[in-house]
């Protein structure tokens, strides 16, 4: 299996081993668009991996922070007690890019920049970028991707 995001089309295409599209998920890239650089809030663009799958047999809707779970299960009351916080729930998979001095090492690391496809609230839209500069995806979409895929399968963004 590969994924394909396309940025300009906002979806996330699960491709088998005879290049055929499988699945597709629309998707929420960064609101500022495609970038490279650490604190730039945009999405890398390039060959990636991905570096870990988290979160495996948490419930739907598990609040993470700094991939970790923190507890909490996202709601309308926790979204409005924490109305400027960042939602990543359910599933994570985080990337590394494979491309030295385009999308990894020094200031254009991938995984450095903590760049994570993961679920999201259901109100967050998809199909138009608003992230900070993760994949963002609906919380059935994750599920259903997270158990697709492998540690070390490989990601290609494009614009």
């Amino acid at each position: 299996m590969k994924i394909n995001i396309s940025i300009s089309n906002q979806q996330l295409d699960l491709v088998d081993a005879n290049k055929n599209v499988t699945k597709s998920y629309l998707i929420s890239s960064a609101k500022k668009g495609t970038g490279q650089q650490y604190g730039s809030f945009c999405t890398p663009l390039g060959r990636h991996i991905i570096r870990a799958k988290i979160g495996k047999g948490q419930p739907v809707n598990t609040v993470f922070i700094k991939r970790r779970p923190t507890g909490e299960v996202y709601s309308k009351e926790l979204a409005e007690q924490f109305p400027n916080r960042d939602w990543m729930l359910t599933r994570i998979l985080w990337l590394s890019g494979c491309e030295p001095g385009f999308n990894r090492l020094g200031t254009v690391d991938t995984m450095r920049r903590f760049i994570y496809i993961h679920g999201s609230p259901d109100t967050a839209e998809m199909g138009k970028p608003g992230s900070i500069g993760c994949i963002r995806m609906r919380n059935s979409d994750i599920l259903e991707l997270f158990d697709c895929v492998d540690a070390g399968t490989a990601v290609d963004i494009k614009a």
